[in-house]
């Protein structure tokens, strides 16, 4: 594998400043899972009933049968959770997270959910495990409950999520040009766009620790006071990250069978009083979180060094070491990904290949450097790089005693170390060259090797930087 599919970089350490309406400096998205209905049942045509999120500690599948204490966990969700949920959320900016078949099962639920303005999300055809799905499969299920969502509805779904999802979800989500977000990652505190193809998709991550599914796994909730102070301490850390000047969003799941139980339902109220008692917090659905980073940051494709072939990376990063395409050879070699997409990402693979390389090779890339204000500078016959470096340090134009003071310099530094003078011109003035110069001409040729390759190194950054993000 030379090609690493994870995006383990993302933003890095400066995020988009999200701009959020109102210059709100947090936005707070809540999702109502609606799972009852759709659940594993052999009624449904599976093979077994449903193990997954409920009060029962341990549960497991039952093959072939019914199970009537399961069933009837999640018809509480529907007869009796979501409206305790929907008392408390209906003048809320809400979205509904409808498996497609749960919905179909419950049409009062749905009118409900329309008449309070909720957004009405997909959460596929029906709540099952896609690990081992093969993708034809999966896309028709898609395919079906993108139909069957907009059949029960009245309109078809902008925003989805499959929840038990296989590494080709988002992918196949994408590819069917329907979505406005997909939610099917938990990777970031801010949406982002991921590319398939021609296709720029738009990811607004979800969660799964601000979310009641932790009453029903091992070390998870086990008092409504828990969920509070962890729901209370996550807004706060994001609330203080927008006073900073870095607004974030904060995602909260609920299902209709664990949250709206009486025990835990207060801890909601709670949060919902304590985060309303703040300025500056937009409520707002997943849709309209979509659709205002779609406006405020539309994505921008650029070619990605990752994904160029050989021959492109090697003519596009060949002369980033001066005349040494062997080293962009070397870094097309190893496992690149989207942290590498970079300046700084790219400049440590091929920093990677000129550090693992023999003196004698690295001797070669000092070499290739020209003398500062040297003969080929006046000539005219230096890389554009290395004539736009020159220039921006004032070395194009320097007085008759200048360029005389640098050329016998140049000359006793090469005779001594045996390679030209290497400095990166960016980080100094014209002054502050001269004198770095007069200072390193005296030390040993082993530590003047050491940092003539530090600096190769930094002039490649800089390169670099003009290059790629």
């Amino acid at each position: 594998m030379t090609r690493y599919p994870r995006d383990m970089h993302g933003y890095g350490q400066t995020p988009p400043h999200p701009k959020w309406p109102g210059n709100a400096k947090i936005a707070v998205q809540i999702v109502l899972n609606y799972e009852e209905g759709g659940e594993n049942n052999i009624l449904h045509d599976d093979a077994a009933s449903e193990a997954f999120l409920s009060e029962i500690v341990g549960a497991a599948q039952w093959p072939g049968q019914r199970h009537w204490n399961m069933e009837s966990i999640y018809e509480y969700g529907a007869r009796a959770g979501f409206w305790r949920l929907h008392r408390l959320l209906k003048d809320l900016p809400i979205t509904v997270y409808g498996v497609a078949t749960a919905l179909a099962r419950s049409p009062v639920q749905v009118r409900a959910m329309q008449d309070a303005g909720w957004e009405m999300a997909s959460h596929g055809l029906k709540w099952i495990e896609y690990k081992d799905a093969d993708p034809e499969s999966e896309a028709a299920d898609m395919a079906e409950a993108i139909r069957l969502h907009t059949e029960v509805t009245g309109k078809p779904p902008r925003g989805w999520y499959t929840g038990r999802c296989s590494d080709n979800t988002v992918r196949l989500a994408a590819e069917t040009g329907q979505f406005a977000y997909v939610a099917d990652t938990y990777a970031d505190d801010l949406p982002y766009w991921m590319e398939f193809g021609e296709r720029d998709q738009l990811i607004v991550p979800y969660t799964l620790d601000a979310n009641d599914m932790r009453f029903a796994t091992p070390q998870g909730f086990n008092s409504g006071t828990q969920f509070f102070e962890y729901l209370k301490d996550s807004f706060t850390a994001l609330y203080r990250e927008g006073e900073e000047g870095q607004p974030k969003m904060l995602s909260i799941g609920l299902h209709c069978r664990l949250m709206g139980r009486p025990g835990r339902v207060e801890a909601l109220r709670n949060f919902i009083e304590f985060a309303q008692s703040h300025a500056d917090v937009w409520f707002a659905t997943r849709e309209q979180i979509a659709d205002h980073w779609a406006v405020v940051h539309p994505h921008q494709r650029f070619d990605r060094p990752s994904e160029m072939d050989r021959e492109t990376f090697v003519a596009t990063y060949g002369s980033i070491f001066e005349h040494s395409p062997w080293i962009a050879e070397g870094a097309h070699e190893l496992e690149l990904g989207a942290a590498h997409d970079t300046a700084i990402g790219l400049h440590n693979a091929l920093a990677r290949v000129f550090r693992s390389a023999s003196d004698e090779q690295r001797l070669g890339v000092l070499s290739a450097h020209p003398d500062l204000a040297g003969k080929l500078a006046q000539a005219k016959r230096l890389t554009a790089e290395s004539t736009s470096e020159q220039a921006a340090a004032g070395l194009d134009a320097l007085t008759d005693a200048e360029r005389a003071t640098f050329t016998e310099m140049n000359e006793a530094y090469v005779a001594k170390h045996g390679f030209p003078f290497i400095i990166a011109v960016r980080d100094h003035d014209k002054a502050g060259i001269l004198e770095t110069f007069k200072r390193r001409i005296g030390n040993d040729r082993d530590t003047e090797f050491a940092e003539a390759c530090r600096q190769v190194e930094r002039i490649a950054e800089f390169r670099l930087k003009d290059l790629l993000p």
